[in-house]
């Protein structure tokens, strides 16, 4: 569905070029990062009012996966975050999240950080036994960014945005750590990765590309 989805937004990012210029515009539809850089291009808007809502919600089943596997409350859980595509190559960031104050590196080894991964990669996969979609988890992520935006309140969480050289990426779409506010995304937040994370970050990239280099 590729072809008609990157059709349709186009449409549409002509539509509200023409009608609301001045519009911050979240993007939900999948796939999140192909159809948020075509989305971008396509109506040269800044880039920080063309913001894809995916990472953060990742980021919470990512939480919710480490606060089960190792039987912690979610609230002992801080800087749990995914950055890269919204698909199979996104990349949890084991080397910043916290474990009631402890560095998850620590508790975790490689084996069990795979694992893990893996599951968060597939959760929608396993949404599709109870349901159709997984539609509630998006909702709550998307209200969250708007009610920042509305009220101003500087919120941060990880989105698709189009990469100007941060994490040694150009001109592709995908999530990457961010603070919104009223004006949209008000800092991009380049935080320190390991040699492993830098490596599959760069592949989820370039995954992303392959798909835009298509059209």
């Amino acid at each position: 569905m590729l072809s008609a989805q990157v059709k349709m937004i186009k449409e549409i990012a002509n539509q509200i070029k023409h009608f609301c210029r001045d519009a911050i515009v979240l993007i939900v539809s999948n796939p999140l990062d192909i159809l948020t850089y075509f989305f971008q291009t396509e109506t040269q808007f800044s880039r920080n009012k063309v913001i894809g809502i995916a990472s953060s919600l990742d980021s919470s089943r990512f939480r919710y996966l480490l606060s089960e596997k190792l039987g912690v409350k979610q609230s002992q859980i801080s800087d749990a975050i995914v950055l890269g595509e919204h698909g199979d190559t996104m990349v949890p960031v084991f080397s910043q999240t916290k474990i009631d104050g402890k560095n998850s590196l620590e508790i975790l080894d490689s084996n069990q950080q795979e694992a893990i991964s893996k599951e968060v990669r597939d959760y929608w996969k396993s949404l599709r036994n109870y349901k159709s979609r997984s539609q509630f988890g998006i909702a709550k992520n998307t209200f969250d960014v708007i009610n920042s935006i509305l009220k101003n309140n500087k919120l941060k969480i990880p989105a698709s945005i189009l990469i100007k050289g941060e994490f040694g990426e150009h001109d592709v779409c995908m999530g990457i750590p961010v603070i919104i506010d009223k004006n949209g995304v008000s800092k991009i937040r380049e935080i320190k990765l390991n040699k492993s994370e830098s490596e599959s970050l760069k592949i989820s990239a370039q995954t992303i590309r392959n798909y835009i280099q298509s059209f």
